[in-house]
């Protein structure tokens, strides 16, 4: 691809793509293209004017080097079916007719004709106001109608038609802005499943991407899986969580010929599900509607400036009336008929809001509601998962150490062939450690069961085998260690995870998983405290030698270790109890109830499907630097909410006192209080944080 540098400066370029018109489909493969590298922080990429602004770490050859060798037709992309382009499109062509249409008729009609125009287009705020007035209901559509109608009255066309035209301005700037939040959002809570278990003609279970399953495939779904595409159960029985559908808290029994939907989650169970809709077919538009319809996306903070809104109503007519009454002057009248705190408060209050959640997306982290950022920035709790959140999500495999006369290998082998069937960060590690040694197997274990916090059981050979926990394996399925080997257990290094594996009721292996810690954890930690946190605790199913070890590390001000999921969330409930605001980090199936209890639950990308899909907030970025980040938005949002308010009350007090006491006519005030309610919206669209 040929380009031209207009512009460069240290991390930053701007360049222009060499050809004769780009369209949307060529700017969406080319934006794909370029935040694909990891040197790259950020690319966008504009059709219209066939530019790219590049903002990357390292040198700029390597970005220079990426452009040059870019071509369309092999790029091994595909154009995105949503990728905002032409949501965009659309806001800038109103905008553009919104303001041309004004200035034509300002500029080559007469006075007349604009008079009559004016009057029309009076006639929908004319006609909501009457309505809510035979309602008896005073809203800020009434003040608006009113103020219209007054003006027209009076023959002040002009102010009339200034009045309507920022009222269409607002309301444009206003419904972009909540759509093209909700686009983003819908966008980064696509489902990121790049595999599934396809049942093959010969009736095995093989692993395949899920872009090559096609309409009448067959799927299987299993304890704690994403469903990853729309489909018929054909065999089986399951519940399954689909509350990001349908709203239903309680998981809903499906069985053969039961429709299921991609996205929610199986509780329990598993089933064979014969594929309707292939990826990317459907799924985005639910997920606008589920936005769209949730009370989550509205904060408390939206909800009283809409209240507040509609409650100061009756106060701006008393003020305009009473300015009458006390100067017989109707122009000072008017002139605080004109000002009023409803606009400004309704209009600012949802885009800051929703500002502040696209600016999350933008810095990958997907909220699904305002009030989650509200929750944050009240919080004074922080509770942390300890495997794949304070330490990495890709624990390693360190050893295998076999007993009772088995080889290591072997023993590896099984443990992936049980564990690829439930990813978290724990059997990851073992399905990566067994490719690493090259060891493939076939299926050869009967139905796999998943135990909640414990681990997995299955049969081989008609052998119950079992993988796990301690407690699981010795203490509930009863299991032996082999005779003679009792001081090799003991001697089992206490530096690292213990993941047992054990055949026929006797102990077969001990897989020790190394758990490094995050670089960035205890630096995270100290500057939450820096942010107002109080508390930070650490929650964890490992042994308290482990947790102790971890905490002092990172620093937390308390430990638990050797807790079940219902423990971490009844610490939560306590913690509510003592009138504290909790925000919950994890990344596993045993986290779910917590993430659920919490007043923000955070859970990170790669970690169990459940604990994403019943967190309030999906971080997808594998660094807990993220955690501060959506700190510093939700606090960040705070602050400007609270000065909104302050800048909306004082600005409109003083104009309406100014109006009153006959400083400023009419005219003037209209026109300063519509600018001002713009310019607080137009500051409310910008990011709180500074540019990454």
């Amino acid at each position: 691809m040929k380009c031209t540098i207009l512009h460069a400066s240290e991390g930053r370029m701007r360049v222009h793509i060499c050809q004769y018109r780009m369209t949307s489909d060529q700017a969406d493969l080319l934006d794909q293209y370029l935040n694909s590298f990891d040197n790259i922080v950020r690319a966008d990429v504009s059709e219209r004017s066939g530019n790219a602004v590049i903002r990357y770490r390292g040198s700029a050859d390597a970005v220079v080097h990426a452009l040059s060798v870019f071509h369309y037709d092999d790029c091994g992309l595909s154009v995105r079916e949503h990728n905002g382009r032409q949501l965009n499109r659309e806001f800038e062509e109103k905008l553009f007719w919104h303001v041309a249409k004004r200035f034509v008729r300002q500029l080559f009609l007469p006075a007349p004709v604009r008079a009559a125009i004016c009057v029309y287009k009076s006639l929908p705020y004319l006609k909501e106001g009457a309505s809510l007035l035979l309602r008896g209901r005073m809203e800020v559509p009434l003040l608006d109608a009113v103020t219209i109608g007054t003006s027209i009255v009076m023959r002040d066309f002009s102010t009339a038609s200034s009045i309507m035209f920022l009222l269409g301005l607002s309301e444009i700037l206003e419904d972009y802005t909540h759509r093209k939040s909700v686009d983003d959002l819908a966008r980064t809570m696509s489902l990121n499943i790049d595999n599934v278990w396809m049942v093959s003609e010969n009736g095995q279970e093989v692993l395949a991407g899920v872009n090559e399953i096609r309409k009448g495939d067959l799927i299987v779904v299993r304890t704690s899986n994403l469903i990853p595409l729309d489909g018929i159960v054909e065999s089986g029985e399951m519940s399954v969580n689909q509350s990001s559908m349908t709203g239903e808290s309680a998981p809903v029994r499906k069985e053969k010929g039961a429709a299921v939907y991609a996205g929610t989650v199986v509780d329990e169970g598993e089933c064979r599900i014969r594929v309707t809709h292939t990826a990317g077919s459907g799924r985005y538009d639910r997920i606008v509607k589920m936005i769209e319809e949730s009370e989550k996306l509205k904060s408390q903070a939206e909800s009283r400036a809409a209240h507040l809104a509609d409650r100061l109503v009756p106060y701006s007519f008393a003020g305009t009336a009473l300015t009458w009454l006390l100067t017989r002057n109707v122009s000072r009248a008017m002139a605080v008929l004109m000002v009023d705190y409803s606009c400004a408060l309704k209009l600012s209050m949802p885009i800051s809001v929703l500002s502040a959640m696209r600016e999350c997306a933008d810095r990958h982290i997907s909220v699904k509601g305002g009030s989650f950022l509200e929750k944050a920035a009240e919080a004074d709790t922080v509770v942390f998962d300890k495997t794949g959140t304070l330490t990495y999500s890709t624990p390693r495999v360190k050893e295998v150490i076999p007993f009772g006369g088995n080889d290591s290998d072997e023993m590896l082998r099984l443990a992936a062939c049980l564990e690829e069937h439930y990813p978290h960060s724990i059997a990851n590690a073992v399905v990566r450690e067994a490719e690493k040694r090259g060891l493939r197997h076939e299926e050869r274990h009967a139905k796999v069961e998943y135990i909640v916090a414990h681990g997995i059981a299955s049969s081989i050979d008609g052998k119950k085998t079992v993988i796990g926990s301690h407690h699981f394996v010795f203490e509930d399925e009863k299991c032996r260690i082999p005779r003679g080997e009792a001081k090799k257990f003991r001697e089992l290094p206490s530096s690292c995870s213990h993941l047992y594996l054990a055949v026929g009721g006797r102990l077969a292996a001990v897989i020790l998983i190394e758990d490094p810690i995050r670089n960035e954890s205890r630096e995270v930690v100290r500057k939450l405290k820096e942010r107002g946190i109080s508390r930070t605790v650490m929650m964890t199913g490992d042994s308290a030698r482990t947790a102790e070890a971890v905490a002092a590390e990172v620093g937390v001000d308390m430990w638990h270790a050797e807790v079940l999921p219902e423990d971490k969330a009844q610490f939560i409930r306590d913690e509510h109890e003592e009138g504290r605001t909790v925000i919950m980090l994890g990344d596993g199936i045993n986290d779910s109830p917590a993430l659920a209890e919490a007043d923000c639950g955070i859970a990170v990308s790669d970690g169990a499907a459940i604990a994403r899909e019943i967190a309030d907030v999906t971080i997808t970025d594998d660094s807990l630097y993220a955690l501060l980040t959506f700190k510093d938005i939700a606090d960040g949002l705070n602050r400007r909410i609270h000065g909104n308010y302050r800048f909306i009350m004082t600005f409109n007090t003083a104009l309406i006192l100014l109006g009153a006491f006959g400083i400023l006519p009419a005219t003037t005030t209209a026109y300063l209080h519509n600018f001002s309610t713009l310019a607080v919206s137009m500051k409310s669209m910008t990011d709180l944080l500074p540019e990454a």
